[in-house]
């Protein structure tokens, strides 16, 4: 099935085991369950609406500047990186973690042994103008080559062939996930952005829930979700639930819950319009205070002011305006539990991207982007 995308531009849309691929066929099957954090613009709309409507400014700045977690970015690539195309676009990525330790050991359901991995994966590109953006999913279960990379202990790791691409990330962190977006898109990424899984849920809570709606039952035992077609309002917990099922609806495949994530983030930018500047001043202090403590961000991002001035020029985008496709791919005839790059039809993407132009709908038309859209609805 295809995720076409709209003639102009707009935001998109296990195993953790790595390996050299290998031939044989089958359809894509998951058994772990992934985790959805990708949660870029309601961190920055909550911090800049308290910013702006909320007393107690020095507090607040100090309160809220703590608590954001940075990383060097630049400093750990250094310059062997593609040529940033001044156009008035920006490219960031955003990552959600899968911690297993702590508060995510519990809602993963995982052991705590301290490790992490890149559940999910999200070009986003902002248009010049910042009106419109498109975003572009990365399957976690794609298999790639990962460049060389130094990660920002100064550790340098060995680029390896015909890995998972989420493999980057345990590998060397962020930023050998963003060496190996950069290597294959051939996009430089401006900024980069993490959302943690256990923030994710209480921030959903805090907005008083997300409202979608289901065109069809949905039923996962390993993700906790029951939904009857229909209306709904989901708590934390129950959005958590959606973003991760992947044997609820279509094929069971990762393909199929990236077009969830797509659809629940739309709903989601749809909320996050609703929290204005009437809100009290105490709601608006707890989501900026679980958004900052929820995120990691580059280095240039990495305060409430730099925060706040990013937010405040995404605000125009609304949910129409965003263009979710995922990166096209193809099962590997080799291994029915991983996908391949469909190489032409992805530099399709990077082209029109590259050049801040909508796009087209022959990059993704004909791919294997799963079995779930239409699933959910905003």
């Amino acid at each position: 099935m295809s995720a076409e995308s709209r003639p102009e531009p707009g935001i998109p849309g296990k195993d953790g085991n790595s390996g050299p691929r290998h031939r044989a066929k089958g359809r894509k099957q998951k058994n772990r369950s992934p985790r959805h954090k990708a949660l870029m613009i309601t961190a920055w709309v909550a911090g800049g609406v308290l910013v702006l409507g909320g007393t107690g400014a020095g507090y607040v700045y100090f309160k809220l500047n703590g608590n954001i977690k940075t990383v060097d970015i630049n400093q750990a690539l250094g310059t062997d990186r593609p040529v940033k195309v001044d156009n008035g676009s920006e490219n960031i990525l955003v990552l959600g973690s899968d911690s297993r330790s702590g508060t995510n050991k519990k809602l993963g359901g995982g052991t705590d042994d301290g490790s992490a991995r890149s559940d999910t994966a999200m070009i986003i590109h902002v248009y010049k103008g910042h009106k419109k953006a498109s975003v572009v999913s990365i399957p976690r279960d794609t298999l790639v080559d990962r460049p060389e990379c130094t990660d920002t202990k100064g550790v340098t790791h060995d680029a390896a062939s015909g890995v998972m691409f989420n493999e980057a990330y345990s590998t060397g962190g962020a930023a050998c996930t963003v060496k190996t977006v950069e290597s294959i898109s051939g996009l430089r990424m401006d900024h980069y952005l993490e959302v943690d899984f256990a923030g994710f849920e209480k921030l959903i809570n805090e907005l008083g829930g997300v409202q979608i709606t289901t065109t069809k039952d949905i039923k996962d035992p390993q993700s906790h979700l029951n939904l009857k077609a229909g209306r709904h309002t989901l708590n934390g917990s129950q959005a958590l639930g959606l973003v991760r099922t992947r044997h609820g609806v279509g094929d069971g495949s990762d393909l199929g819950r990236i077009q969830l994530q797509q659809a629940f983030i739309k709903a989601l930018v749809n909320q996050v319009k609703h929290v204005g500047l009437l809100t009290s001043p105490t709601k608006l202090f707890d989501l900026a205070n679980t958004a900052t403590k929820a995120v990691t961000t580059d280095s240039d991002l990495g305060s409430v002011n730099s925060l706040t001035s990013f937010a405040n020029g995404l605000k125009g985008i609304s949910s129409k305006n965003m263009n979710m496709v995922t990166m096209p791919v193809e099962y590997d005839p080799a291994n029915p539990n991983r996908v391949i790059i469909e190489k032409a039809k992805a530099q399709l993407v990077w082209t029109a991207l590259k050049n801040d132009q909508a796009i087209p709908a022959a990059a993704t038309k004909g791919t294997a982007t799963g079995e779930a859209k239409g699933v959910v609805t905003s």
